[in-house]
This record gives C-alpha cells, sequence and structure tokens, in this order.
C-alpha cells in the first residue's frame, strides 16, 4: 500500500519515546516500509508484506527511480544542480549521477505542520531531484554540499507509483498487477489503485 507520510512521523511501527508512527495511520497488521523517509520529511512510503518488493524497491542494485520534492535555503543556480547532477563526494560515500532541476513552488502541495522556518532576508528555492539509490539522509547531505540546506523535502514518487489523490496521512491499495510488473523488472505500471483510507 502506499502512504502519504506526515511531517514528523518515524517510518517504523512502534517506539518506545512514544513519538508517532506508522501505526498511527495504518492499521494493517505485517506490513513494513519498503525504504525509510526520516522523521523530518514527508511523502510517499510504500509499506508491504511481500519480501521480494521490498527488496526490489530498497536495494540500489534494481535502479528504482525516487523523486523528490526540496526546499532549499537560498537561490539554488545551475552550478548547485550541475555538482548535483554529477555526483557528489559526501566523505563516507560518492552519490551516483541524478537528476535534478529547479522548479516553482508546487501550488498543488500541502502547508506543513509546523510550517517551515520564514526569514526575509534569506530566499529560498525548490528542486526536483530524481535518484536511483537511497542512503541515510541523503538528499538534505546533497543539497547541504552544494550550499543549499534542506528546508522541506517531500518524496512524490517511487518508480512508478506517486502521491496522486493521496491527501497527508492517506494510504491507499496498490492493485496486484502493478506489484508484477515491478517484480518482473519493470517501472512503468500506471497507478490504478483507488481505495482511499484516511
Amino acid at each position: 500500500m502506499l502512504l502519504n507520510k506526515p511531517f514528523g512521523v518515524l517510518c517504523q511501527f512502534t517506539d518506545e519515546a512514544g513519538r508517532r508512527t506508522l501505526k498511527d495511520y495504518v492499521a494493517v497488521p505485517g506490513i513494513y516500509p519498503a525504504g525509510r523517509l526520516d522523521a523530518d520529511s514527508e511523502g510517499l512510503v510504500l509499506l508491504t508484506g511481500d519480501g521480494a518488493l521490498q527488496h526490489r524497491i530498497a536495494d540500489p542494485r534494481h535502479k528504482l527511480a525516487k523523486r523528490y520534492l526540496v526546499q532549499v535555503d537560498g537561490e539554488i543556480d545551475e552550478v548547485a544542480l550541475v555538482l548535483l547532477r554529477a555526483g557528489l563526494d559526501l566523505g563516507d560515500f560518492r552519490t551516483q549521477p541524478c537528476a535534478a532541476r529547479r522548479i516553482p513552488e508546487p501550488d498543488w502541495l500541502w502547508p506543513r505542520d509546523p510550517p517551515v522556518r520564514f526569514r526575509k532576508s534569506v530566499p529560498t528555492s525548490w528542486v526536483e531531484i530524481v535518484l536511483r539509490e537511497g542512503k541515510n539522509r541523503q538528499v538534505r547531505r546533497m543539497t547541504a554540499k552544494v550550499g543549499h540546506p534542506t528546508l522541506r523535502l517531500v518524496r512524490v514518487a517511487i518508480g512508478p507509483w506517486c502521491l496522486d489523490g493521496l491527501g497527508v496521512g492517506e494510504w491507499r491499495e496498490v492493485a496486484r498487477e502493478e506489484v508484477g510488473v515491478v517484480l518482473a523488472g519493470g517501472g512503468t505500471a500506471a497507478v490504478r489503485g483507488n481505495r482511499l483510507r484516511r
């Protein structure tokens, strides 16, 4: 199933400290996130009890694209975008080449709760980044490396699946045929699931 994970929610089902987790939004036993999002990131998480699907999505060898919309500090320019695209040395690893382009602020995006801090003297800009890998806090580390720290991070697509029609905290089931296409090595299945839950 696909979930639009809210800001501040841990990408796991239990937490001894009592913080919000996936169980606050999805009460379905036997499923786990296939890949994670940090608590301070929002957007698409795929949950499954299918080990093969979980492996295909989480394993960078399968190169399943993940698309992010990123609000960054400052006016990002083409020089920074070229660096992002080429791959960056982050110290403990070098990122793979990726797609990165500046975009206008998405007018369809929900307001974040709490809002991103606003400073009159420092503008912000938006970037779309498409990765085929996903190491811990990678997008945040990448934008910081090129001088534009991430203020807001929203994952909008994983392979053929996207957030279309999912409000914050909502989830929907994925059609079995779509899963079969991804497991067979495809990635162009259309999202047909329309069973919306809150």
